[in-house]
């Protein structure tokens, strides 16, 4: 969650994954997935800012936790560690194609 402030300068916390798009004209906008609208004090790029250091925290957490392992017998959880350059992958990785 990122926090913003309403224009009556009130703090409310909102989920970033569920902005579709941010407008500035000139009050900044949000606008979510299901289409609710709220106009916050922030310009567009502090909340892109916000975005960014949620995201890169969210990362950042995941990195430092150790692997999930359910209860019931399901698969194990975990964040896959980048290969090495001369290392040959093994197992269900599936390298992903060249960018156009």
């Amino acid at each position: 969650m990122i926090v913003v402030t309403r224009l009556d300068n009130r703090e409310f916390a909102i989920n970033p994954d569920l902005i579709e798009r941010i407008h500035a004209n000139p009050d900044t906008t949000l606008v979510m997935a299901d289409g609710a609208k709220y106009i916050v004090t922030e310009s567009m790029p502090e909340v892109i800012e916000l975005i960014a250091q949620y995201r890169a925290y969210v990362i950042g957490l995941a990195r430092d936790t150790a692997a999930v392992v359910p209860q019931r017998g399901g698969p194990t959880l975990s964040i896959v560690p980048p290969a090495d350059p001369g290392e040959r992958r093994t197992g269900n990785t599936v390298p992903l194609p060249p960018a156009k």
